[in-house]
């Protein structure tokens, strides 16, 4: 066993079942891309440049673009490359230091929904110390914990991975590193590798996901109560089901791809896990600049004052 070699390196073959076509797809990447840029860049530089947007709910908002803008930037690039230019290979330690990026800003997705739960908990439910209960101080004990918790899971899935040895192919069927693509070139046993995958999808999807629904559950129970407030309250609310709902749909198929084993053909796999990052991206900022009315009304602010200023013929 002791002369057997492992990979160091490795071809991300994602998409390779298109064959000549396969650099078509630089077009609709590079334009989801595009508009991921974009939305996300205009989503944050409404929110910081406007005070009256500095209120926890649209910092957090803020927050979620940054998650949204980092993982197209530090994928998309390179799998455009890739279609363009055949450039596949990615060394080892690239490769996992990739994966624990992506890994462990994608956990934000859903941790920011449940920041953002605690928010509309605390301005719905008691309403008299919302200012006291996100003051940075009183809020950094649900901050640093999931933080810890994300960082933690995800490293040890990291390592885990990076300790398998990769003694038969080094061919792997994605356009960037993805953890179950990289343990399925594993030699010998990856049980291990599997369950704490698993286990990491339900510490922190799983458990965000749950958190969320019981809250909005003391939410719309309380907003039976009183009806004070009511509709603009709902409206606030269904924004974030509306994303929670959609990106948990995203992730369960991209899990499950991967998870079920049948005649699933590899691009859709591939394809499933790369919208888990990219469709969030493109339509979770146009989702809140459209639905929450104070971004909305400054969004529309800065296109009147673009288009007075572009010259007209």
């Amino acid at each position: 066993m002791e002369n057997i070699s492992s990979h160091k390196y490795f071809i991300l073959d994602g998409f390779s079942e298109l064959g000549a076509l396969r650099p078509v797809l630089f077009v609709p990447f590079f334009i989801m891309l595009v508009v991921s840029l974009l939305a996300n860049f205009l989503l944050l530089y409404v929110v910081i440049s406007q005070k009256s947007l500095h209120s926890p709910m649209h910092i957090l908002i803020a927050g979620m673009a940054c998650v949204e803008l980092s993982l197209p930037l530090f994928t998309i690039p390179n799998m455009l490359l890739s279609f363009l230019f055949n450039w596949r290979g990615i060394s080892l330690i690239g490769c996992l230091v990739q994966m624990h990026f992506v890994h462990f800003v994608a956990t934000f997705q859903s941790t920011f929904l449940v920041w953002m739960a605690l928010d509309r908990y605390f301005a719905i439910c008691t309403p008299l110390y919302y200012h006291e209960c996100m003051a940075l101080p009183r809020f950094l004990k649900f901050i640093v914990p999931l933080v810890i918790r994300n960082f933690v899971l995800v490293t040890v899935l990291v390592i885990l991975a990076g300790k398998l040895s990769f003694c038969a192919e080094n061919v792997m069927k994605h356009c960037f590193c993805e953890h179950m693509a990289l343990v399925e070139l594993g030699c010998g046993s990856t049980a291990i590798n599997s369950l704490i995958g698993l286990l990491t999808v339900f510490l922190i999807l799983v458990a965000d996901f749950i958190f969320v629904t019981a809250s909005y559950v003391f939410i719309f129970s309380s907003l039976l109560k009183s009806n004070k407030s009511g509709v603009k309250a709902l409206h606030t609310c269904t924004t974030h089901i509306v994303v929670m709902i959609m990106g948990l749909s995203i992730a369960l198929v991209a899990f499950l791809s991967y998870r079920i084993r049948n005649d699933l053909p590899d691009d859709v796999r591939v394809f499933s896990s790369t919208m888990y990052l990219l469709f969030p991206s493109c339509f979770n900022p146009i989702i809140y600049g459209i639905r929450t009315a104070e971004i909305r009304r400054h969004i529309l602010k800065i296109c009147c004052r673009f288009v007075r200023t572009v010259p007209h013929s």
